[in-house]
């Protein structure tokens, strides 16, 4: 850290209403949403449960309190690889931050637990597995008798769930430290959370008495979209290089091998990116991540083992190239592309064999029949969002309990309406194959040799099998092997076929073939139509600067450039200087001295002082 930033991160936050802290210290002018209900219910001493969205600024409803209420804020965080970024960014605006975690020294570690101890930290943010040592929870009663403890955060409190992709164990252990400290406020954080995991983390955490705060979970700035996969590398760099071209996002493969291979396969076609496993050496996965949080216009091609808790305002899209487990899932990682507010896109990409494995999967998972009913109910879930002829958002919304009667206007289906067909007759012609196969043959196959027989090809495998003397054989001969592809599909996620763990992913009938077969349910399918193969939609989601004038989009690039060069020497991601939206107004309102500086929206005092005058001189250039 640099001698300017450790004095502005010496500066002593004064008693102060929270409002003022907002202002003076972080440069906002006013709460938003439920920020100041929850401010105001720790602040007087209330434990809290909130449930915000990604981007919704969860944070300063700890930090907040943390800095209006005596002593020291104590911040449980999952995530040591971004504690630094976290810390830096806290000392950017002035206020005391420090982490306890096991990447430091001993001596670095004492200085810290010295600071604590003196009363000389604002907020200090400690691993769940740093929290579970004795040593710690002595340093922190000594705290908490001394100078005091504030607040007592849990961050990404969904950890807690037991049957959460993103479960933690030592997270059960903070259980114990709920009411060890009277008097210090809890609160329970979380991105997403159904109801059931919404209870989970009432439970596991000990907060009956809490006070639950749930905003909605709409990201109105986020423009859904969901293609079915053709050639997904392709249709993945098509999508890049026509609406983000130079801009930030995630990609999120299912494999450790997928995502070094599409990583590297778009970085051999001419985008900046960069892959993010668990099977990665660490020193590797570290600098991957520094590289996307501090340098703009880098993709990471991920797992789902990257992204919670990525503070980068600045993602413009989050594609999926593999179908997510459940929505929540979909919804938390699609959740970190515009943080600030600004014009994102969630694609998403997707089709039979996505499916077909997701089953097999589940089929051949750990846990009981209990688990893999919740796992099938999720990928249930996710399968209804996919194939949807309506709203997305809505069925979104839906899923987490906050039904709107309003189309969005703003995801596929809303800006390209989907058309249907009466695709009955097909999938009788379907289901009757594979029970002619199962009666006649006592055999079953997968959807590629179904098809086959269908569309009535004389395959060797057709002709080994005697196949083509099925009565079946040619019936579907009118659909081509897409068209054929999609009704598969369909008819899976409806339930009307049956995908066996059998290892070799054949075909069976669901719980919703017989109403079928016998022509008592009528089968409505949505059209692949040609637009959904290449990518891309006919309306895109517009680019940050879109609405800027000539003038102002060149002095908002000036900006970005100095913004990078301030980020490189301090050693900082380029949003711990200003956000692009910080960067948008300033460029939009152009500000004439200090004061109209410290009016702009993200501009508080601290980063006023430190860069005002290269601003003000940047502007009147």
């Amino acid at each position: 850290m640099s001698d300017a930033a450790a004095t502005l991160a010496r500066v002593t936050i004064t008693a102060e209403s929270p409002l003022e802290v907002l202002q003076r210290v972080f440069g906002y002018e006013s709460f938003r949403g439920r920020q100041g209900e929850v401010v105001d219910r720790v602040v007087a001493g209330g434990d809290a449960l909130v449930l915000m969205p990604t981007g919704a600024g969860k944070s300063l409803c700890y930090q907040i309190p943390a800095l209006v209420r005596r002593g020291t804020g104590l911040v449980v965080s999952p995530l040591i690889a971004l504690m630094h970024d976290q810390v830096d960014a806290l000392r950017a605006v002035g206020v005391r931050a420090e982490y306890l975690n096991s990447t430091q020294g001993l001596d670095e570690r004492r200085a810290v637990e010295a600071a604590l101890l003196a009363g000389e930290v604002d907020l200090v943010y400690i691993a769940p597995e740093r929290l579970a040592l004795d040593s710690t929870r002595h340093l922190l009663d000594r705290v908490a008798e001394g100078p005091g403890l504030s607040v007592f955060a849990i961050d990404e409190a969904h950890c807690v769930a037991q049957w959460g992709h993103d479960f933690r164990p030592d997270y059960l252990g903070l259980a114990e430290l709920v009411g060890r400290w009277p008097g210090v406020p809890t609160m329970a954080l979380t991105a997403t959370a159904t109801e059931a995991t919404h209870r989970e983390i009432t439970e596991r955490l000990r907060l009956g008495d809490a006070e639950h705060y749930v905003a909605s979970f709409d990201r109105p700035n986020i423009q859904y979209r969901i293609v079915t996969k053709d050639d997904p590398k392709q249709q993945l760099l098509k999508f890049l290089r026509t609406e983000h071209d130079g801009d930030a996002g995630i990609v999120y493969a299912l494999s450790r091998a997928s995502v070094e291979s599409t990583a590297d396969w778009l970085s051999e076609h001419g985008v900046t990116a960069v892959p993010y496993h668990a099977g990665l050496d660490a020193r590797i996965r570290a600098a991957n991540q520094a590289r996307f949080l501090r340098e703009d216009g880098v993709v990471v091609v991920a797992t789902i083992a990257f992204g919670m808790g990525i503070d980068k305002p600045d993602v413009r899209f989050v594609a999926h190239i593999d179908l997510p487990k459940s929505v929540e899932g979909y919804y938390q990682e699609t959740g970190r592309a515009g943080r600030d507010g600004l014009p994102a896109t969630a694609w998403l990409a997707y089709g039979l064999a996505d499916v077909v494995q997701q089953r097999r999967l589940i089929d051949r998972g750990s846990g009981d029949a209990a688990h893999r009913r919740r796992q099938s109910a999720n990928l249930e879930a996710m399968l209804a969002l996919c194939e949807t002829v309506s709203c997305r958002r809505r069925q979104l919304l839906a899923y987490f309990n906050q039904p709107t009667d309003a189309d969005c206007g703003n995801c596929d289906t809303c800006l390209d309406p989907v058309d249907t067909w009466d695709g009955t007759v097909p999938a009788q012609k379907l289901l009757s194959t594979i029970v002619r196969l199962q009666r006649e043959r006592n055999q079953r196959f997968g959807g590629g040799q179904i098809i086959d027989i269908l569309r009535g090809k004389h395959t060797p495998r057709i002709e080994q099998h005697r196949h083509d003397e099925l009565s079946t054989f040619g019936v579907g001969a009118d659909l081509d092997d897409r068209a054929w592809r999609s009704v598969l599909r369909q008819l899976i996620a409806q339930g009307i076929v049956a995908v066996a763990d059998d290892g070799y992913g054949t075909l069976g009938l669901g719980p919703g073939a017989g109403d079928v077969l016998k022509g008592e349910h009528e089968v409505r399918l949505r059209h692949d139509l040609a637009k959904s193969h290449s990518g891309g939609g006919s309306k895109k989601a517009r680019p940050v600067a879109a609405d800027l004038d000539e003038h102002a989009h060149a002095l908002f690039e000036r900006l970005r450039a100095w913004r990078a060069a301030q980020a490189k020497e301090q050693g900082v991601p380029a949003y711990v200087v200003f956000g692009d939206a910080t960067l948008k107004a300033l460029a939009t309102t152009r500000p004439g001295s200090l004061s109209a500086l410290g009016a702009v929206s993200g501009i508080g005092a601290a980063k006023l002082e430190r860069y005002g005058d290269a601003v003000l001189a940047l502007l009147a250039a």
